[in-house]
């Protein structure tokens, strides 16, 4: 796989919405800086990442992040959690497992790890 040469980090491509104020901005880019080994295989004009929050500091607060990676499908995270904090790395996290997910839903299925283990035979676990 050849190098990217302007790679994507979050601190390039992260946007603050509704509900954030810059200033929000330098601790989210502080806690999703975990992305930027995601992020680096693709282009930095082609990656786009935005954070907003609904309702903030309520009851009802909704944290959604939403990412489009080198063209692809955009993959959008939400978060009811009441605490910030917690909502904030629930995205993050979220948006980890998916991008992996779909990583993986990609890749020919002949390079794929097996996924069969050999299970041990009924008899053998009454010895």
């Amino acid at each position: 796989m050849s190098a990217v040469a302007n790679p994507a980090t979050v601190q390039e491509c992260l946007r603050v919405g509704a509900g954030f104020s810059q200033g929000d901005r330098n601790w989210i880019a502080e806690q999703f800086g975990i992305l930027d080994g995601l992020l680096a295989s693709y282009h930095a004009d082609a990656t786009e990442l935005e954070i907003s929050v609904k309702d903030r500091e309520s009851r009802g607060q909704k944290v959604t992040l939403e990412c489009r990676i080198g063209g692809r499908e955009k993959i959008v995270t939400t978060s009811s959690e009441e605490d910030l904090h917690a909502a904030v790395m629930d995205v993050r996290d979220d948006l980890r497992r998916r991008r992996t997910d779909a990583k993986t839903r990609q890749q020919p299925r002949h390079n794929r790890p097996l996924r069969d283990v050999a299970q041990p035979e009924t008899g053998d676990l009454a010895q």
